[in-house]
């Protein structure tokens, strides 16, 4: 080891002689090796590849600490010698290679490493120049400089690899004339290069790796085969940024950056070389290409790069170099990366994929439980976009282990793991939603410095005001992700139950009380803080408190006399600013006993599941406060919530590579927009290789091999891409066409049929079509719509709901039967009224006791999905409305699931080869909705002959709509057409007012929760805004 001093004259002095004697002794070019050891202490190191963590660790080029290479062996092989009379020889294969050689001539190179395979091409300048350097390293390495990185580097350096510096072997000039003169200059350079590979002193050197084309990004197995790399220059600007297309035309806008350039199989990047940092990520995709020509790149000896995102020009040093860099980046994309380059189906930026491991949620509670436990299994990444997202929810409930599965404590745990967390967010205008994304990512950034947030738009500086970014997207590690209609928010948790009530009261087993002998003081009445408490020594059980809700929903957890917070913090489930409140509140919270309790499952009774503002009814209020998520905004005593119906799904392998791919894609481009984003705390992201899709570390259980392809809607505003796509509504409409036997569909909305005025979706019209075609050929055909009573907005429906309400139900209704344009209306043109044997309109509805009364509410269907022929699925984020379909409005992400496994089925009364994934939703839907799960006479598996469509499905529909009414006199209903109706209706009351001992024997009739749309309810009333209203003064647009 040698000791570090401080530099002194004579020191230098002696340095400067041994450098003038290296020059001199380079130009003789003489092969010496000496008799040093090669160094193979770099190649036995235990780690088999480099994880992919390490895109987030990169550091200077130049840095001591830079790893770079693997635990296998380096080699190289020079393939040929490339030998032409002019630069543009060497790109023309039609031009003859002269023997007499005026150019020098250039080794083509194989270099190996492990897995990993790739070509350099280099002149025996380069090699001289590379040796040059590697000289003054070596004598710089004797310099004691007093700096940590210099030590550092000393202190990693063998004495006997100063020794072994291999020296250049002679040769006779650039020109080599003779073929036995190539062949021996060939073997001599393999030789030095292996040779000098072989020793980590001048292997892990800068100059080194610069020659061979590697980096730190080189050998990273989830990034795929290795492609060209090198220095170039690139020229600012060429981004597709919506309003600033006219930007960056005029030279005197460009700059030009030194940057180390890496080629992968579907991106390209360049990094910063004094910093390692990676300065831009450019996405491979259909509109890719390279051009060359001077009049593209504006510049001499310049490249093109073409993407749906940017225009990228690289300048080289010559010609040749130009030639070179633009050919091999064309044909290793063409080789690797050509799914990326065609338009796939539907226009999807995505092409289909086989054999992917898919499941379907229905409802939030399998949802996010699955959710909760892949985010468990996060090794690297999780990627989360959410139209809302509320960090306090409960993923699994009840809630039996404390925080343990709250949302929040999840994401911080695993960024305590150093798994890297980005989340995006829709920035929304806060005059219109109060959805307080700025609370939320807040409370996220606080969590760990691994979790970083985005939001988007700015309203202001993008001019992006109506549209909103729609997706719910959770991707771990880029090999498993959720896609579906589901955010992870609050309200949208439930299960095929639909609860209307939640007050939490819990109780002892009676059975268990009489077989222990002990008595017990329980409440019998739902819990609230000003409960009394006794039997401070006895042990006491925690129950929920309405009015307790910094609880945190604690629920069924058996008390025995210890600390509550030192529970909490022992087992790391309460943040360290709410443990406090837990025991603060506890004796408002508890109930004595006086006998300690057995067990977790000894418990009966209701325990609480949605807590503080998760339990909501936004068409009764909107949510206030969010920044006190464990406050309560609903007297749940009072009033019944809105249970939530909503669909999802999950795929594994190149599929999820896909979702990962957008995100990727829409964060990059946030970061590009927003210069708060542009800092290196909030780093480009990077897509693995679909050449590892398959290597899946973790499978949520229960999946089923299928056909998938991912669809979207996404644009300039939204993704910064040339062409906006809506692959999405291409895929539905396909779909409805190509049906055979029927169509189901869940959606929030249903607002469609071409106007070419106000709303430009084909998906209504295409339904239309369908029906009409089958009764001209006299075939059965059945079209189910289940969509929401009313829409999601706050407003009381007993005064007609306020104009947003009123606005939104107008082109629901247009869409359904009103106007010239509707359905209804162009199928009655055709069959008159044989309409209602091809189509049914429906949304859901519950009813509960709530303190002692009858109440009622809608299910609020929020999925979107469509069903066809038990054999396709579409399942997304996408609403049936111009704003999810368009693709140049809202953002959006679906999945489309094509079986390819099938199982016997029954179609029409026929044996049917169905697909066992659209078949098993299809069937688990029609059973939650029609009370199958509870009544087992009720057969669901026929979904298109008559006895189903009509003595089944439209039977009771009507006959719960019809019960309903007579007991709630709810609305919307069909026997109010106008306002003045509206009032005369409320007053009479129901049976639930009269006489409610009837009423709850009518309530016994109800099965499930489907109901019959009112297709009449004010019919005869204009649901368009009122002029003057702030309402009317939104372009229409907002509500198509």
């Amino acid at each position: 080891m040698l000791r570090q001093s401080d530099p002194t004259n004579s020191t230098l002095h002696l340095v400067a002689t041994d450098m003038s004697e290296i020059m001199e002794n380079l130009d003789t070019r003489e092969l010496y090796l000496g008799d040093g050891e090669y160094d193979t202490t770099d190649f036995k190191l235990p780690e088999e590849r480099r994880g992919f963590a390490s895109v987030y660790n990169t550091v200077g080029f130049k840095e001591a600490e830079v790893k770079v290479f693997l635990s296998s062996p380096i080699t190289a092989k020079i393939l040929e010698v490339e030998r032409f009379t002019s630069a543009q020889d060497r790109f023309n294969i039609t031009s003859q290679r002269s023997v007499n050689k005026s150019l020098p001539a250039v080794f083509k190179i194989e270099m190996r490493h492990g897995e990993f395979s790739w070509v350099v091409k280099r002149k025996e300048k380069h090699f001289m120049d590379l040796h040059r350097e590697l000289l003054r390293y070596k004598t710089f390495m004797r310099i004691p400089l007093p700096s940590r990185s210099h030590t550092v580097r000393r202190h990693s350096v063998r004495k006997s690899e100063v020794r072994a510096m291999p020296t250049l072997p002679r040769g006779s000039g650039d020109e080599l004339a003779r073929e036995e003169q190539v062949s021996s200059r060939r073997k001599a350079l393999e030789d030095y290069l292996n040779k000098l590979l072989k020793m980590s002193m001048y292997r892990n050197y800068h100059a080194t790796m610069e020659f061979i084309d590697v980096s730190q990004l080189s050998f990273i197995h989830d990034l795929g085969p290795k492609g060209l790399e090198g220095m170039v220059y690139k020229r600012s600007g060429g981004h597709r940024i919506p309003g600033l297309n006219c930007c960056g035309h005029s030279k005197m806008c460009y700059r030009w950056s030194k940057r180390w350039l890496v080629v992968k199989d579907s991106f390209l990047l360049y990094m910063k070389p004094d910093s390692g940092a990676i300065a831009f990520v450019l996405l491979v995709d259909k509109e890719f290409c390279i051009k060359m020509d001077s009049k593209d790149t504006e510049t001499r000896h310049g490249v093109r790069i073409d993407s749906l995102s940017r225009a990228l020009v690289l300048k080289c040093s010559s010609y040749r170099h130009a030639r070179w860099w633009g050919q091999a980046i064309e044909g290793f994309v063409q080789k690797h990366g050509s799914a990326f380059l065609t338009d796939h189906r539907f226009g999807s930026f995505a092409r289909q994929e086989h054999n992917i491991p898919a499941k379907w949620y229905v409802n939030g509670k399998t949802y996010m439980a699955d959710v909760a436990d892949a985010l468990e299994e996060a090794e690297e990444e999780i990627f989360i976009t959410d139209w809302w997202l509320s960090p306090e929810i409960f993923m699994k409930r009840p809630v039996v282990e404390g925080n343990r599965w709250r949302l929040d404590c999840i994401l911080r745990r695993k960024a305590q793991q150093g798994v890297r967390i980005f989340v995006m967010l829709y920035k929304e205008v806060e005059l219109a939603l109060g959805i307080n994304s700025e609370y939320s990512k807040r409370t996220l950034m606080h969590l760990h410095p691994n979790v970083k947030v985005m939001r988007h738009p700015d309203h202001v500086s993008s001019s992006v005001y109506l549209w909103a970014h729609h997706e719910k997207i959770i991707i771990i590690d880029q090999s498993v992700a959720f896609v579906g209609g589901i955010d992870l928010a609050y309200g949208r948790w439930d299960d095929r139950e639909h609860r209307l009530t939640d007050v939490g009261s819990v109780t002892r087993s009676v059975a268990l009380e009489q077989a222990e002998g002990s008595s017990f003081k329980m409440a019998t009445a739902p819990t609230s803080s000003s409960a009394p408490s006794n039997g401070k020594g006895a042990a006491a059980l925690v129950v929920d408190s309405g009015d307790q809700p910094k609880l945190k929903g604690l629920g069924r957890i058996r008390r025995t006399g210890f600390s509550m917070k030192r529970h909490l913090q022992k087992h790391g489930l309460a943040h360290a600013d709410s443990v406090s409140s837990v025991d603060s509140s506890e004796e408002k919270t508890v109930r004595s006993m006086q006998t300690g309790i057995g067990g977790v499952g000894e418990l009966v009774g209701d325990t609480r599941f949605w807590h503080g503002k998760d339990y909501c009814n936004f068409v009764y209020k909107d949510w206030i406060q969010l920044d006190k998520p464990f406050d309560d905004f609903i007297d749940r005593h009072t009033h019944p919530r809105m249970p939530w119906h909503d669909i999802a799904s999950v795929v594994h392998g190149k599929a999820a590579r896909d979702v990962a791919r957008h995100f990727i894609q829409r964060w990059n481009f946030c970061k590009i927009m927003k210069p708060k984003y542009r800092s290196l705390s909030y780093p480009y992201l990077l897509p693995k290789s679909h050449t590892t899709a398959g290597e899946i570390r973790y499978q949520v259980p229960n999946c089923i091999p299928a056909k998938v392809q991912i669809l979207r809607s996404a644009s300039d505003w939204s993704a910064g891409i040339k062409y906006h796509e809506e692959s999405i509504h291409n895929a539905y409409v396909h779909a409805i066409k190509n049906s055979q036997h029927y169509i189901y569909i869940e959606n929030q909305f249903f607002i469609s049929c071409t106007d070419n005025r106000h709303v430009f979706n084909k998906i209504g019209d295409a339904i239309a079509e369908r029906i009409i075609q089958a009764y001209k050929e006299g075939k059965k055909f059945r079209v189910y719509v289940v969509t929401p009573l009313l829409p999601g907005f706050e407003g009381d429906i007993n005064t007609g709901g306020g104009s947003a309400i009123q606005a939104v139900m107008h082109y629901n209704y247009r869409t359904m039967n009103r106007g010239d344009c509707s359905i209804i209306s162009q199928l009655k043109r055709e069959m008159d009224e044989q309409w209602m044997n091809y189509i049914s309109f429906c949304g859901l509805r519950t009813h509960a006791e709530l303190e002692g009364r009858l109440v009622t509410e809608l299910v609020y269907v929020h999925s979107k999905m469509l069903i066809a022929d038990d054999n396709t699925v579409i399942i997304g984020s996408a609403n049936i409305n111009d704003r999810s379909m368009l693709g140049k409005r809202d953002s959006e992400v679906a999945v489309i699931v094509e079986d390819s496994e099938t199982v016997t089925a029954v179609m029409d009364g026929q044996e049917y080869q169905a697909g066992r994934y659209a078949l098993a939703l299809r069937l688990e839907c029609f059973r939650t909705i029609l009370g199958a799960h509870t009544d087992l006479s009720i057969d669901v598996s026929d979904p298109l002959s008559d006895h189903f469509y009509k003595e089944i499905w439209m039977t009771t529909c009507a006959r719960n709509a019809t019960i309903y009414q007579k007991v709630f006199r709810c609305l919307p209903s069909s026997d109010v057409r106008n306002i003045l109706e509206l009032e005369g209706y409320l007053a009479k009351p129901g049976l639930e007012r009269e006489d409610s001992a009837r009423a709850h024997e009518e309530l016994k009739k109800i099965r499930g929760f489907l109901v019959q749309f009112p297709l009449d309810f004010l019919s005869e009333q204009n649901l368009l805004p009122p002029i003057g209203s702030k309402e009317s003064m939104v372009p229409m647009e907002v509500w198509t």
